[in-house]
C-alpha cells in the first residue's frame, strides 16, 4: 500500500490548485448575492493575485525551463507541463473575469449611477474640467520617451501602465514610435464633476498626447503593461555579511528582473505587439525570451487591481453591511489591568470578529506603559503604517524598557516597508534583529517579561496572523494570551534562537519549525490512526491556508485507511485528493472564500475522547516545516477548546461560501437552497458561533455535505 500512496497521481499540482483558488475568488464577483462594489473588490483581488503569481511562480517555472530542468514535482508534472497547463487555465480565468466586469458588473453599477466613461462621453464643459486637471496635475509629471536610433527602447517598470504611441511627423511624413508612462502617483480614476462618473487616467493622457508631441500627428495609441520576475533569492546567494544591505540590494535589483508577461489592450495591432515583444526581448536573458504565449490580450481595460479604489466609494447600499468588532467579555473592564486578567486565565481571541485594538494592541500598549515590565520581545513579519504597536514599542524603548523586535526582511513584497520600520525602531532604541539568513521568521509571537510581587512572570501572545491592524480587520485569525510558565519558557528559548546562537530543538509545549513541528504533527496524525485501529474515537479537523507537504498528505491517507475521519478546511492550495475509494474516502476537504480572508490555522485531534487543540502560524507545506520559523501552541483550557470546536463546526456547516474539493481536483460550490448558512455572518453576530441556531446546530460527527453540492 505504501507504493500506492507514492503514486504522483494522488497529488494535485500546487500551481493548478492555486489557480482553482483564484477561480473561487472570481466566483464572489460573479455571485449576484455579493454587493456590487464588493464584486469590484473581488475582481481587483483576482488581478493582484495573478500579478504575484506571475512575478514569482510563473517566473520561477520559466527560469527552470530555461535552465533545462525536466525533473517532475511530486505530482508528476515537469516545469514545461506546468506552464502549458497554467496558460490554458489563465486564459479561461481572464475571459470569465473580463465578461464579469464588462458585461455584468459595470452595467449593473451604471444603473446605480456609477460609470466609467471615455473622454468622448464628456460634454464640452466636462472636457474643460478634465483639460484643466491635465494641465495642472498630469502634464508636469509625464515624460514622453521616443524610440529611434538615438533613443533606445526605455526601461518599462514592473506592473506600470504605459501607452504605446504611433506618431507621424507633419512635415516629413516619417512615422515614429514613443512610450508614455501613466504615473502611479495619480489616481487612476479621474472625476470631472458628474457624481459617480470617472475617466481612466490613461484615457485622459491619450486624449491629450498632442500636448506632449507638438508638431506631430498622433496616429494611434494603445495601452500595455509588463510583469517582471520579482522574487528575492537568498538560497543561491553567498553568505551575506550584512543581511539588511543584501535585502536592500535585491529589492533594488528586483526592478530590473526579466519580463515574464506582456499584457495588451484588446485590438492592439500585431505589428505594435511584435515591436513591443522585440524590444522587451532585449531586456531578457538568453533562454528566457518572451514569446507570443507570454502575451495576454486582457480586454479594453488593464490593471484591474485599481478597481479596489472604486470599491471603496461611499455607497453603503452597494457594499457589505458594516460591523463592529466586539471586545471579549473578559476584557471589557477598562479599569482592570490586562495582565491581571491573563494571570487568572488564558484569553482566546478571534479576529476580526473580536477587536484587535482592545486585545493584542492593548496587550502591547499596556506593556509599554507599565514600569513593572522589564522586556518586550516581538516578531514582525508584516505590519501596517504608523501602527499603535510600533508606536508602543518605540515608546517603551525610549522609556528604558528592553525592547527586542525580530523584523523579517524577507517577507515577500514587504521588504522595503519592513526595512523602514526596522530603522524607525532602531532609532528609538529598540534592539532590532533581522531574523535568520536561510529561514523566514513567520512565527507570530510576543513576550512580555514583568516583575511582580511573587517574582518574574512571562506573558505571551501566540497568534495565527501578523501584528497588522489593517489586515486584522479583514483576515480571520486566532490568538492566545497566556502566562503559562511552560509556554513562556518555550517562547523565551525561541527568541534566544532568533537573536543568538542557540540550537534549541526541544520544547516543553510549543511545536516549532524548523525543530519539532513536522515530527509532532505526524505523530499526532499517527496517534489518531492508532486510536482508530483500536476502536477508540478518532477524528482530525484541521483548518489552514494550504496543504502541500507530500509526507503529510500520505500520512493523512494512511490515517483515513485506518478509519480516522478527517475534515480539512483549506482556503487555498490543497495537494490532497479526498474521496478516493480505499485511499481517502474518509477525508473531506472544503474551502471558504468570502468577505474575510480565512487566515487562521487551528487543529483538533480527538485523541480517544480527550481532544487536543492547537493554533499557530504554520500551514502544512514544506516551506513551513523546513524553511521558516513557525510556532504552534496548544490550547489547553477546556472552555477554549469548546470554542474552537464550535468554530470548526460552524465553518464545516457553511453553505453560503463553502466549496467542496473532489478527487479529480475540481471544486463544487455548496448548494444553499435548503438552508443558507454563512459562517462569516454567524461570527459577526457571535465570534465563536456559540449562540447561532442552538436548537438546529449541526454536530461535527453528523455533518453530511456530499448530497448538498452542485457543480459551478
Amino acid at each position: 500500500m505504501t507504493d500506492v500512496l507514492n503514486d504522483p497521481k494522488l497529488l494535485i499540482n500546487r500551481e493548478l490548485s492555486w489557480l482553482a483558488f483564484n477561480e473561487r475568488v472570481l466566483h464572489e464577483a460573479l455571485d449576484e448575492r455579493t454587493p456590487l462594489l464588493e464584486r469590484l473588490k473581488f475582481l481587483s483581488i483576482v488581478s493582484t493575485n495573478l500579478d504575484e503569481f506571475y512575478m514569482v511562480r510563473v517566473a520561477g517555472l520559466r527560469r527552470q525551463v530555461a535552465a533545462g530542468v525536466t525533473q517532475s514535482t511530486p505530482d508528476g508534472m515537469t516545469p514545461q507541463e506546468q506552464l502549458d497547463a497554467i496558460d490554458g487555465c489563465v486564459k479561461t480565468l481572464l475571459a470569465r473575469q473580463r465578461a464579469c466586469l464588462h458585461d455584468v458588473v459595470l452595467p449593473a453599477l451604471a444603473t446605480q449611477g456609477i460609470r466609467l466613461v471615455t473622454m468622448g462621453d464628456l460634454s464640452p464643459a466636462e472636457w474643460a474640467v478634465v483639460d484643466q486637471f491635465f494641465e495642472a496635475q498630469v502634464f508636469p509629471v509625464l515624460t514622453p520617451l521616443a524610440v529611434d536610433p538615438a533613443h533606445p527602447f526605455p526601461y518599462i517598470s514592473n506592473l506600470s501602465i504605459s501607452l504605446a504611441v504611433e506618431l507621424r511627423d507633419t512635415t516629413t511624413g516619417v512615422e515614429h514610435f514613443a512610450r508614455v508612462k501613466v504615473p502611479k502617483s495619480l489616481s487612476r480614476w479621474v472625476s470631472f464633476g458628474r457624481p459617480g462618473h470617472f475617466v481612466p487616467l490613461e484615457d485622459v493622457i491619450g486624449s491629450n498626447l498632442g500636448a506632449l508631441f507638438p508638431g506631430m500627428e498622433v496616429v494611434r495609441w494603445y495601452v500595455f503593461r509588463v510583469t517582471r520576475y520579482s522574487d528575492i533569492d537568498l538560497a543561491n546567494a553567498d553568505e551575506p555579511e550584512d543581511l539588511l544591505a543584501t535585502i536592500e540590494e535585491q529589492v533594488f535589483q528586483r526592478r530590473f528582473g526579466e519580463v515574464v508577461r506582456l499584457e495588451v489592450e484588446e485590438g492592439m495591432p500585431e505589428a505594435v505587439c511584435a515591436l513591443l515583444l522585440e524590444e522587451l526581448r532585449e531586456d531578457t536573458p538568453e533562454g528566457r525570451l518572451l514569446g507570443e504565449r507570454d502575451v495576454q490580450s486582457v480586454g479594453p481595460m488593464l490593471e484591474l487591481g485599481d478597481l479596489m479604489q472604486l470599491a471603496q466609494l461611499d455607497y453603503p447600499a452597494l457594499r457589505d453591511a458594516p460591523f463592529a468588532p466586539v471586545t471579549p467579555a473578559l476584557l471589557r473592564d477598562d479599569d482592570r489591568v490586562l495582565f491581571d486578567v491573563i494571570r487568572d486565565r488564558d484569553v482566546l481571541v478571534h479576529h476580526p470578529y473580536e477587536s484587535f485594538t482592545t486585545t493584542v494592541e492593548r496587550f502591547l500598549e499596556e506593556a509599554a506603559d507599565d514600569p513593572s515590565v522589564l522586556a518586550i520581545k516581538l516578531t514582525l513579519y508584516r505590519t501596517s503604517g504608523d501602527t499603535a504597536i510600533v508606536r508602543a514599542l518605540a515608546q517603551a524603548a525610549q522609556r528604558g524598557t528592553q525592547v527586542v523586535v525580530v523584523v523579517e526582511l524577507k517577507a515577500r513584497f514587504d521588504e522595503a516597508n519592513n526595512i523602514g520600520w526596522a530603522r524607525t525602531l532602531e532609532s528609538a532604541g529598540a534592539h532590532v534583529v533581522f531574523g535568520l539568513v536561510r529561514l523566514k521568521t513567520h512565527a507570530k509571537m510576543a513576550l512580555i517579561v514583568r516583575r511582580e510581587a511573587d517574582g518574574i512572570r512571562r506573558y505571551v501572545h501566540v497568534g495565527t496572523g501578523n501584528y497588522n491592524s489593517k489586515t486584522a480587520r479583514v483576515y480571520t485569525d486566532l490568538g492566545l494570551l497566556t502566562c503559562s510558565p511552560s509556554i513562556g519558557a518555550d517562547v523565551s528559548d525561541l527568541f534566544n534562537f532568533l537573536t543568538g546562537f542557540s540550537r534549541q530543538r526541544l520544547y516543553r509545549k510549543l511545536l516549532v519549525a524548523p525543530g519539532n513541528l513536522r515530527e509532532r504533527f505526524l505523530e499526532l496524525v499517527e496517534r489518531e490512526a492508532a486510536h482508530a485501529r483500536a476502536g477508540r474515537p478518532a477524528r482530525i479537523v484541521a483548518k489552514m491556508n494550504s496543504l502541500v507537504d507530500p509526507e503529510m498528505v500520505r500520512t493523512l491517507y494512511r490515517a483515513s485507511q485506518d478509519g480516522v475521519r478527517i475534515d480539512l478546511l483549506v482556503r487555498g492550495i490543497c495537494a490532497l485528493r479526498p474521496g478516493i475509494p480505499g485511499i481517502s474516502d474518509r477525508i473531506r476537504v472544503m474551502s471558504i472564500v468570502g468577505r474575510f480572508l480565512e487566515h487562521s490555522r487551528v487543529w483538533l485531534f480527538e485523541n480517544a475522547g480527550v481532544p487536543e487543540y492547537y493554533l499557530g502560524s504554520a500551514d502544512w507545506m514544506p516551506r513551513n516545516f523546513e524553511r521558516r520559523v513557525e510556532v504552534v501552541v496548544p490550547v489547553e483550557d477546556p472552555n477554549h477548546g469548546a470554542r474552537l470546536r464550535r468554530l470548526l463546526e460552524t465553518s464545516l456547516a457553511d453553505t453560503r461560501q463553502a466549496w467542496d474539493l473532489r478527487a479529480d481536483g475540481t471544486y463544487t460550490h455548496r448548494d444553499a437552497t435548503a438552508r443558507e448558512i454563512s459562517s462569516q455572518i454567524i461570527f459577526t453576530v457571535d465570534p465563536w458561533g456559540l449562540a447561532a441556531d442552538r436548537e438546529e446546530a449541526v454536530t461535527l460527527p453528523s455533518l453530511q455535505m456530499a448530497d448538498r453540492t452542485r457543480q459551478t
